[in-house]
């Protein structure tokens, strides 16, 4: 008895313990709950309410100065300092005059080139028109009313004509008459290839000596370049890019006037020979009807 009444008075005691234990952990958890809310609201206290917002509205206006200057930037144009109008502004008076030159050679090949094709092209209409009208006329004189004041071939006919009524009574007496109408005739076809020829040395001369014009250009432009690097006493991109850049341009330049006079000058030739062939068998066939017309006239 004395032993089951011992047992359970140390088994109440254990559980009052158990218990106090409980009651004591439960109050120290409410008071670290209780002390949290404290905390957090001592927080906002400690941290400056305007200085969130501040710095908030200060990212985008920093940012826009950002972007506005980007935009800036990108709108500026970079002007080139080494292109044609800077070799214009900065280049010496013989940079100027190899310039000048090849400025009056490009102008004098487009001006003789278009000349030289209306010519061309006019004779062509006129050869046209003689071959139309000119041999459905009873005689040369008659043919040659119905060619136009201003046409070549009427040039030649009138030359045959004038050959073969003023052939007697002078000295031209000496020559025989084919001979002597034969040479006429020669020089007016010769006088119209001359006409039609003018210019095309001046073409060929171009051809020649503008890519020469442009190279002496180009060794200027390099030697300024030089002296450049000789006053700085070093080599530097700045130094030398405008006298370079300047050579180039003079190189390019040279070659743009020599190729069109080249090209001009075959196509003036070219059609300078369908155009004297057109001439040479007009003044062959007025020639044959000269002097079959003569002889008839003597045997009657």
């Amino acid at each position: 008895m004395n032993t089951r009444n011992t047992f359970v008075s140390k088994l109440a005691g254990l559980m009052s313990a158990v218990a106090l234990a409980v009651v004591l952990s439960g109050g120290l958890a409410y008071a670290q709950d209780a002390a949290a809310p404290a905390d957090a609201a001592a927080a906002p206290a400690m941290t400056d309410p305007a200085a969130a917002p501040a710095d908030v509205a200060a990212a985008p206006a920093d940012a826009a100065p950002a972007e506005g200057a980007t935009t800036t930037s990108d709108q500026v144009e970079v002007e080139n300092p080494y292109g044609f109008a800077a070799m214009w502004e900065h280049g010496d008076f013989v940079a100027k005059t190899v310039l000048f030159i090849l400025i009056f050679m490009s102008m004098g090949t487009w001006y003789i080139t278009i000349l030289r094709l209306f010519d061309t092209a006019s004779v062509l209409r006129q050869a046209d028109a003689a071959q139309k009208n000119f041999w459905t006329a009873g005689s040369l004189k008659e043919g040659v009313a119905k060619l136009d004041a201003n046409s070549v071939f009427r040039t030649v006919v009138e030359d045959g004509l004038r050959a073969s009524e003023h052939h007697e009574g002078k000295l031209t007496d000496q020559v025989d008459l084919n001979e002597w109408v034969t040479m006429s005739l020669q020089r007016s076809q010769d006088a119209i290839n001359g006409r039609l020829g003018a210019g095309l040395s001046f073409l060929a001369s171009v051809g020649s000596v503008a890519p020469f014009v442009g190279l002496f250009g180009t060794v200027w432009g390099i030697l300024n370049a030089l002296i450049s690097i000789g006053v700085a006493g070093q080599v530097s991109i700045d130094r030398v890019a405008g006298p370079l850049g300047e050579a180039l341009i003079m190189t390019a330049i040279g070659l743009a006037v020599a190729v069109p006079a080249v090209l001009f000058y075959n196509l003036l030739v070219a059609r300078n020979k369908i155009v004297a062939a057109r001439v040479r068998n007009f003044s062959a066939d007025v020639h044959a009807v000269l002097l079959s017309g003569r002889a008839q006239t003597r045997r009657a």
